[in-house]
């Protein structure tokens, strides 16, 4: 290990989480990702990466378990962070009547109001770090201090995500051993956490020079990257490494749906959009049926968890019935530069672009 890291790549992130290459495939929340998408990554040299936040403590062990299972190779689980009273927060009658008309639709009983039931953050994060998968990242904050203190005793390596320079800092601060630096170009949900989110949307090639600037981890850039050029200017701009989503979601092994992928692949992924609609988070996605039809509303409906749980029946009977105009289509603003791949052979690509062109090629 460690010979075949790229001649362009600095080395600190491979030699830190056991790579060969530095490119991180973003983890994906709501049942968009898959092992077979995380092993083959990890498998191609990368580090794949499975998204935990929605399963239950006992769902997390059988992951760790199956993804060690699938590849000898270091992957990554993420989680996200819990805002503070979020447990708390409850759906109103008026929230369900909003949604009633697509649940009609369907021919889908409305969900009741009242508090959602969402996995214990605490009951989580013990059961993964006991599982001992070799890297967890986070979302959303800071992780608490025994969390990232168990995870040291274990040798678990951690990686956080920042969508501003201060961001970034309050995580190198707290212990973690990486910085995912989120530019506004990403595609799901944003994960800012010290200032409004509205106040935290820096482009991803203004974010990742600033970021590698204020820290001394390895910095990991994300958002907009799809294919090569995005790879060697992301490396050109400080970063150590990449994180894609949209592009990983694109391939054959993700957990999208084919009418998702469909999506990502026409002329509609050329415009995508912030709405908090989907999840009560805001997020970025192709607008569809539904975005355009709610926009009214996207300062009414709900904070996650609770817009989430009410609309999760709906997303999920649209998805099976093939209905775009009702789902979360999730996409980053460089989603029209993805291919119809597996996710070995997208790796491979971006490796053999990234060296071109750091080779000086064009």
């Amino acid at each position: 290990m460690g010979a075949r890291i790229p001649a362009w790549s600095s080395g600190r992130l491979e030699r830190l989480l056991g790579l060969d290459h530095p490119i991180v495939q973003g983890p994906f929340g709501g049942g968009l990702s898959s092992v077979a998408l995380a092993a083959a990554v990890s498998e191609a040299g990368g580090l794949g990466s499975y998204g935990g936040h929605i399963l239950t403590p006992d769902e997390l062990t059988a992951l760790v378990a199956e993804l060690k299972a699938a590849t000898g190779r270091p992957f990554a689980v993420n989680l996200w962070v819990p805002q503070p009273g979020e447990a708390e927060l409850r759906a109103t009658p008026a929230d369900v009547e909003r949604l009633r008309p697509y649940f009609d639709e369907l021919g889908l009983p409305a969900p009741e109001p009242g508090r959602p039931a969402v996995p214990d953050f605490d009951d989580q994060v013990d059961a993964l770090l006991a599982a001992d998968p070799p890297v967890v990242s986070f979302v959303m904050g800071v992780p608490p201090a025994r969390v990232l203190t168990e995870a040291r005793r274990r040798g678990v390596l951690t990686i956080g995500t920042a969508t501003t320079v201060d961001e970034a800092v309050a995580l190198e601060q707290a212990g973690l051993d990486a910085v995912v630096a989120s530019g506004s170009d990403a595609g799901g949900h944003r994960g800012a956490f010290l200032r409004p989110v509205g106040e935290s949307l820096v482009g991803t090639f203004s974010l990742v020079p600033q970021v590698a600037d204020a820290v001394s981890v390895p910095v990991i850039a994300a958002g907009g990257i799809a294919d090569g050029r995005g790879v060697a200017a992301a490396i050109t701009l400080g970063a150590h490494g990449v994180q894609i989503g949209t592009g990983f979601l694109a391939t054959g092994e993700s957990g999208a749906s084919a009418l998702h992928k469909a999506a990502l692949h026409s002329p509609e992924a050329r415009v995508t959009v912030l709405t908090r609609l989907f999840s009560g988070r805001l997020a970025r996605a192709i607008p569809n049926r539904f975005v355009r039809e709610m926009a009214d509303f996207e300062a009414e409906v709900p904070p996650y968890p609770v817009q989430n749980a009410l609309m999760l029946g709906l997303r999920r009977e649209a998805a099976r019935r093939g209905l775009p105009g009702l789902v979360n289509l999730w996409a980053g603003q460089a989603a029209a530069l993805t291919v119809a791949a597996g996710a070995r052979d997208y790796v491979g690509r971006l490796l053999a672009e990234t060296g071109k062109i750091m080779s000086g090629g064009r």
